[in-house]
Formats: structure tokens, C-alpha cells, sequence
């Protein structure tokens, strides 16, 4: 029981690795995608919406087997087509390098733009919701455009969308489990090579506990920040 709990925690710290490892690529990337959707420049508002396209329409699941194995075919194709030809052997090894990337840090990368796309559009619901007056009249105030967004219209946003961010937080800390597709061993996955060693469900429901909690926690953050920002309304 105390090596399976032993290995059940180390999966527990991998599950925490990749859902604050997210939340720290992810929400501050979600913002010049924001910008990007909200462009008036057509190239870029369409590269932004074809990215949220294929992220939104697609199952991450799929994004992270895409992300994981992708660049291992690019690169066996591109050595195995050009190495020949042209470029010296030390410029395709740097290529090979650049290439080649851990499972742990494929499980990052997919989860940081998966969750980028829809903390993206959550911030552009917000943006757009604030009235245009109040951007009138901090011009009028003499503030500069970047003081009337981070001082006025910013604190706004983040009371607005608190609520939906919540909820995409507390999608995060299930999804954690997702990172056992291509080998990852988080909390799932130590619970179900467990489950399966001991012959019984035991830490099936020990995980689902880890999970229950997480998300406790999560729910309570947010209602405290929603507390916190009640004075905007």
C-alpha cells in the first residue's frame, strides 16, 4: 500500500507539473491571440482564426499524438531527403535537435495551445464587452492607450471572464490525464498501473479523490478573486 501511494504521488507531482506549467504558457499567450482574432489586419486576424479552427475542432487528444510524433517524421523526411544533397552534417544535426523534444515537453506544448485558444477567445469576450465610451473618455482624461487598458479596461476584463477562465482552469485538471496517451505517467496513469497490479479499484478512486480536490481548490480560487474584483461592476 505505501509503494503504491509512493508511485500515486509522483504521479500526482507530474499531473501538478503539467497543469501550472499550462496555465503559465498558456494565459499569457491566450492574449496577443486575442489581439490577433480582433485585428484589423486580414493576414493576421486569418492565420489567427485558422489556428483556432484546427485547435477548437480538433480533440486534444489527437493534438498531442500530432505534436508528440509529428516532428519525428519531419525530421526522418528531411534528413533522409536533403542530408544528401545539401547542408553540412552539423547543420542537420542542429535541425535534428531542434526536432526532437521529450514526451513531457510535447504534452506541454499541446496543452499550452490548446488551452491558448480558448482562453483567447474567453479575452476577446471580454475586450468586447466593455463599452467604447470608457475608452473615449480616459482619452479625454489624458490617458495614454496602454494606461486606459491596464488601469481601466484590463481589471474589468478579468472580473467579466473569471468565471469561464474558472471553468476552463477546472477542465485543465482533468485533461492532466490525457498526458498518458503518448507515455506520460501523471496521476491516471500510475492509478491505473496500480489498479492493475493490485487487482482492485482502489487507487482508481484515490486519483479521482487527487482530482476532486484540485478542483476544490481551483473553485475556491476563483470565488475569491471573483470577491475580490466585486467593487467593478
Amino acid at each position: 500500500m505505501t509503494k503504491m501511494l509512493g508511485i500515486m504521488l509522483m504521479g500526482a507531482g507530474i499531473s501538478l507539473e503539467v497543469f501550472f506549467l499550462t496555465l503559465l504558457f498558456s494565459v499569457p499567450l491566450a492574449m496577443p491571440v486575442a489581439f490577433g482574432r480582433m485585428s484589423k489586419n486580414w493576414v493576421v486576424r486569418n492565420i489567427i482564426n485558422l489556428y483556432l479552427l484546427i485547435i477548437r475542432g480538433t480533440p486534444l487528444i489527437l493534438q498531442l499524438i500530432f505534436i508528440y510524433f509529428a516532428p519525428k517524421y519531419l525530421n526522418k523526411f528531411l534528413v533522409d531527403t536533403f542530408s544528401a544533397t545539401f547542408g553540412s552534417p552539423a547543420f542537420w544535426n542542429g535541425v535534428r535537435t531542434v526536432l526532437s523534444y521529450n514526451r513531457f515537453t510535447a504534452v506541454i506544448i499541446a496543452f499550452a495551445l490548446n488551452y491558448a485558444a480558448y482562453f483567447a477567445e474567453i479575452y476577446r469576450g471580454g475586450i468586447e464587452a466593455i463599452p467604447k465610451g470608457q475608452y473615449e473618455a480616459a482619452k479625454v482624461l489624458g490617458f495614454t492607450t496602454s494606461q486606459t487598458f491596464f488601469r481601466i479596461v484590463l481589471p474589468q476584463v478579468i472580473k467579466r471572464i473569471l468565471p469561464a477562465a474558472g471553468n476552463e482552469v477546472i477542465t485543465l485538471v482533468k485533461d492532466t490525464a490525457l498526458a498518458q496517451v503518448i507515455g506520460v505517467a501523471e496521476l491516471f496513469h500510475a492509478a491505473q498501473n496500480a489498479a492493475a497490479r493490485e487487482f482492485s479499484t482502489t487507487p482508481i478512486f484515490i486519483a479521482g479523490l487527487f482530482y476532486f480536490i484540485m478542483n476544490w481548490v481551483v473553485s475556491f480560487a476563483i470565488a475569491k478573486g471573483e470577491k475580490k474584483l466585486s467593487y467593478y461592476h
